[in-house]
Parts: C-alpha cells; sequence; structure tokens
C-alpha cells in the first residue's frame, strides 16, 4: 500500500535539534513516504540557554537517509528577507515542486515588559512573522494546483489560553500566527490548499528545568508534558488526504492543558 505522503515533497523549518518538534515532524513525514527539505539554523539555538545541537542537522539528515527517505538539508538565516524564497526556490531545484510547508521555526527571546527592547521586537516579528507569511507567499506562488495535498501548518503557543508575561516578543509574534490562519486559509481554498495552526502546549523539548518538568506535569489533566512525537502525529494527519477538509483550524495537541 502507498503511504500517505508517498510523492509527496515536504518543507520543515527550524529542525536544527533533533530534540525538538521540527526533527519529530521530519521524521513523521518521511516515515509517512515524502521527500524532505530540512530548514535549520544553529546559530539562534547556540543563543540560547539550551545552546546548538552541533551535529544535529548533519546527523539528522542521515538518519532519514538512512531510512531510505530523499532529504535536502538548507541553512538559512530566516531574518533575511531573501531567504524564505531561496528556501522554496532550493526545494524545487532539488525535488521539481513542493507540496507543503511545515512552518516551525520560531526566535526565542525571553524579553518581559522591562527587559524589552525594540531591537528584539523587531528581529521576533522578522523571524517568526514576516518570514513565515513570505514563506507562505513564495510556496503557493510556485503549487501546482493540479496536485493534491497542498498544505500549510504553522505554529502558534499557548498565550491564547494563558498568560506568558516573560516571552513577549515571542508571544506577540504567535498571536500574530495564530490569527493570520483563517484569513490565509479562506485565500487558498479555492487553490486546494489547506492552511491550519498547531499549538503543541507545553512540549519537552529540552528547555525546561526538572521543577518546571514536575509541576507542569502535575497541572496537565494528562499528567504529563507533551513530547515532540505528539506534535508530529497531529501534523502528519494535518499533512494527509485524511485532513483535506480541514482548513483555517487552530487545534491544540496539549492532553486537555488548555481545557484546565
Amino acid at each position: 500500500m502507498a503511504k500517505p505522503l508517498q510523492d509527496r515533497v515536504v518543507l520543515v523549518t527550524g529542525a536544527s535539534r533533533r530534540i525538538g518538534i521540527g526533527a519529530a515532524v521530519a521524521r513523521r513525514a518521511a516515515a509517512d513516504g515524502a521527500s524532505v527539505v530540512l530548514h535549520t539554523w544553529s546559530p539562534h539555538d547556540a543563543e540560547q540557554p539550551w545552546g546548538a545541537d552541533e551535529d544535529g542537522p548533519r546527523a539528522l539528515t542521515g538518519e532519514l537517509r538512512a531510512a531510505g527517505a530523499r532529504v535536502l538539508h538548507v541553512s538559512a538565516d530566516l531574518a533575511d528577507p531573501e531567504a524564505p524564497r531561496a528556501l522554496v526556490e532550493a526545494a524545487r531545484a532539488e525535488f521539481g515542486h513542493l507540496d507543503a510547508a511545515v512552518v516551525n521555526h520560531a526566535r526565542s527571546s525571553g524579553q518581559d515588559l522591562e527587559a524589552l527592547t525594540a531591537a528584539e521586537v523587531d528581529l521576533s516579528h522578522a523571524v517568526n512573522v514576516r518570514a513565515s507569511l513570505l514563506l507562505v507567499q513564495a510556496f503557493a506562488a510556485q503549487h501546482d494546483d493540479a496536485r493534491a495535498g497542498g498544505r500549510v501548518v504553522w505554529f502558534t503557543s499557548g498565550q491564547y489560553h494563558g498568560a506568558m508575561p516573560a516571552e513577549l516578543p515571542y508571544i506577540a509574534t504567535k498571536a500574530a500566527l495564530h490569527e493570520l490562519t483563517r484569513s490565509l486559509a479562506v485565500h487558498l481554498a479555492p487553490r486546494g490548499i489547506t492552511v491550519n495552526c498547531v499549538d503543541p502546549g507545553p512540549n519537552d523539548t529540552g528547555y525546561a528545568d526538572e521543577e518546571s518538568r514536575a509541576a507542569v506535569a502535575a497541572a496537565n489533566p494528562g499528567g504529563r508534558w507533551g513530547t515532540p512525537a505528539d506534535a508530529a502525529r497531529l501534523v502528519g494527519w494535518l499533512l494527509s488526504d485524511e485532513a483535506a477538509w480541514v482548513t483555517g483550524q487552530t487545534v491544540a495537541s496539549d492532553g486537555g492543558w488548555s481545557a484546565r
């Protein structure tokens, strides 16, 4: 039997860390038969408390190829306004077409109101919002509407369920993606391209300390944190033909966190 994403090409941004959601989505897409375009930008992770996964991009590319997937790896700084279009062009040059874009990348700065800077607000918007919109624009411009499986999936956070005062630039940009989802979905629906947004809830990608892990697990109705694989299962379904009639939605994969 054919796999759900057989003969399709899926771009996954923000796949620099093997422990992250982007890597899990790439693994799921490859397992479902897709060729995968891996976007990474390790310098961002190097600035964060969790640090960069120095061998991550090479190792993940090798892992997917060893499993039988065709893979293109592109490292690009999405703060560059030309990078989204270049990323899509690289995908087309390698595979001939691009069927789906999973826009997973995100810049985090950890700024609260007192620490807030204009430079960080601008940079977070450039990476998280501008690059995401330009990427969808470039993806849609090249999409062959005669092909099934046109998909855009991007990610919000939990700011629409509860306060996140220590991450103001980040939540402002995630809120923007959340609110853009319906408008882009309506615009692209006549072309057979769906646009959906995923809220992965508290997700253990290696950034939390033990105290936070215990507190969140205790507060979650499911009794644990989400995992990258949890989010990847939802994304995999949204990419499949089973979700062809689902668009304009923000779907939480959070074990009931938002329902508390």
